[in-house]
C-alpha cells in the first residue's frame, strides 16, 4: 500500500469567537492510517476534525486534504472534497420523519447519484454491509442508538470515501454496543481508507490500536 500523505495540517491556528483552541499545529496524516483524536473536551479535537471538511475556517495555517489546499478552494470544491470523505457524527443526525432508505437515498441524491435501480442496489449493498437489510422501511426514532449508528455508518459510506471521519462515534452507546460498532468500522473500512476519529474512550483504543494524537494546552503530541 501507498503510503502518500493524504492530510497535511501546516502551521494550522484555529480561533472561535476570538478564543484561540489550537496554536500552531503541525500533522501529516497518511493513506490507510488509523488515527485516533484523544483529549478532554474543549481540547480542540471535533474542531480539528471539522477543519478537514471546511466546516470552521483555519485563522492561520494551511490544511491539503488529498493535494487541494482548503484555503485556496472556492465553496464548490469543498463541496467536492466532502464526496471523497464520510463523516459518523456521535449524534447520528439522521431524518427523523424518512425511513432508514430514504435517508441513504437523500444523500445520494444530494452527492449526484442517479437511475432508480443504481441507488436502490447500492442502498441494498449498504445495508447487507451494516447487517441492517431487514430496517430499511423502519424510522430512526423505532431503532436502538446501536443500529442509528450503524445507519450513520452506511450513510458515510456511499461515496467510498478515501477518508472517514468519525467524531465520538460510540459517545452515546453503552460499552458492549460501541465494541460492536467499533469492529463494524474496522471491518468495512478497506486498507486503503483513511480513519482518523476522536474519542474519550480509552478501552475502545486498548481493544482497537491505532496512533493516538493527543490534544491538550491547546497543542497535539503524538
Amino acid at each position: 500500500m501507498d503510503n502518500k500523505p493524504l492530510i497535511i495540517f501546516n502551521n494550522v491556528y484555529i480561533k472561535q469567537q476570538q478564543n484561540e483552541i489550537l496554536n500552531n499545529i503541525n500533522l501529516t496524516i497518511n493513506q490507510g492510517e488509523f488515527v485516533y483524536f484523544v483529549g478532554k473536551t474543549g481540547s480542540g479535537k471535533s474542531s480539528l476534525l471539522k477543519s478537514i471538511y471546511g466546516d470552521i475556517k483555519v485563522a492561520q495555517g494551511d490544511i491539503s486534504v488529498d493535494g487541494q489546499s482548503l484555503n485556496e478552494s472556492r465553496k464548490k470544491h469543498i463541496l467536492s472534497l466532502r464526496r471523497k470523505l464520510g463523516i459518523i457524527f456521535q449524534d447520528f443526525e439522521l431524518l427523523m420523519d424518512r425511513t432508514i432508505e430514504e435517508n441513504l437515498k437523500f444523500v445520494m441524491k444530494a452527492t449526484g447519484w442517479k437511475g432508480k435501480k443504481v441507488i436502490q442496489n447500492k442502498i441494498s449493498e449498504l445495508l447487507e454491509k451494516v447487517e441492517m437489510s431487514d430496517k430499511a422501511k423502519s424510522y430512526p426514532h423505532l431503532i436502538s442508538g446501536g443500529e442509528q449508528q450503524r445507519i450513520a455508518i452506511a450513510r458515510a459510506l456511499i461515496n467510498d470515501p478515501k477518508i472517514i471521519i468519525a467524531d465520538e462515534p460510540t459517545g452515546n452507546l453503552d460499552p458492549d454496543t460501541s465494541k460492536k460498532i467499533m469492529s463494524l468500522i474496522k471491518s468495512i473500512s478497506s486498507e486503503e481508507q483513511t480513519i482518523v476519529m476522536a474519542t474519550h474512550d480509552y478501552d475502545i483504543i486498548e481493544q482497537f490500536p491505532g496512533r493516538i494524537i493527543q490534544f491538550q494546552n491547546k497543542s497535539i503530541e503524538e
